[in-house]
């Protein structure tokens, strides 16, 4: 019963949000980040020390401002799950140097994108298919029905969704085989044996291998991508740094190259950088 009733529950939840206008819900999701920032609690006491390792000199207000940035980002998710409006999206994001990617896939080797959980990093899926196709790897949550969920709120004409296991991984190389996009959210913490140990701002992370692989075995150009969100109602902009280098053939250089991309990307926008995500934590097989 509940694999039928909580997949239209979420889906009733997430259409109702979405109807909001964004400023509304960008200023909800403000005052949800005011309270986990005045409540004490572990994901508040892990956001100021990752942020101050990374940032000695943080101000108590760029602590303070991630804490409102995660708010933000979960109000907003629904918003850009649900829209399907290209135009509209296209509008709310800064004019972007689109002719980069179109440049790298006319060599027919594909496209890595790479983002950190930085700002309203959802964004980058629906705004990137609204101009070419691509595949986008996320981890499958345990319950099937919120997989299957997932799936289908984030699947779009242009955009296909792949699970992180070897059948998401084989979807992954396929697509760079035809010419195609491919986007990954390397700074999750892999599964033990699929990953290595890299710096991350001055402390070891345990790193993803899969995007040096997958390089290695396509020849894809690899962006780093962040959508700095500009304040309520003021839109976003997108920032995009090629990779003109290719990944080094060691696993842990290339992981170290991956992990310095991010930190230039995150560097730009500190405060909206997702510093509550155990980012340093062991992995799990």
């Amino acid at each position: 019963m509940s694999n039928r009733v909580m997949p239209l529950v979420a889906t009733c939840i997430f259409k109702s949000l979405a109807v909001l206008p964004l400023f509304v819900l960008q200023t909800v999701g403000t005052g949800l980040g005011w309270i986990a920032w005045l409540v004490p609690g572990p994901f508040k006491r892990l956001s100021n020390e990752n942020f101050l390792n990374a940032f000695p000199d943080a101000s108590p207000k760029m602590l303070r401002g991630a804490m409102l940035s995660v708010g933000q980002m979960f109000l907003e998710m629904p918003y850009w799950w649900v829209r399907r409006d290209d135009r509209a999206l296209n509008r709310t994001v800064a004019p972007a140097e689109w002719h980069l990617f179109e440049l790298a896939l006319e060599k027919g080797k594909g496209v890595i994108l790479l983002s950190p959980h930085m700002g309203c990093f959802e964004l980058l899926g629906p705004v990137y298919s609204s101009r070419h196709n691509s595949t986008v790897l996320f981890r499958p949550p345990r319950m099937a029905w919120l997989r299957d969920w997932i799936v289908n709120m984030r699947t779009r004409q242009k955009l296909k969704m792949a699970p992180a296991n070897q059948t998401g991984v084989r979807s992954l190389v396929r697509t760079l085989l035809k010419g195609q996009t491919v986007g990954i959210l390397p700074d999750q913490v892999p599964v033990l044996g699929e990953g290595v140990w890299a710096p991350f701002f001055g402390r070891p992370a345990y790193t993803m291998t899969l995007v040096q692989r997958l390089q290695s075995l396509t020849g894809a150009k690899i962006f780093v991508l962040g959508v700095e969100r500009l304040g309520i109602a003021k839109g976003y902009r997108m920032h995009i740094n090629p990779m003109d280098e290719p990944l080094s053939e060691d696993p842990v250089e290339a992981a170290t190259q991956i992990n310095s991309a991010m930190e230039a990307m995150i560097r730009l926008a500190p405060e909206q950088y997702l510093w509550g995500y155990n980012r340093y934590k062991q992995p799990v097989a």
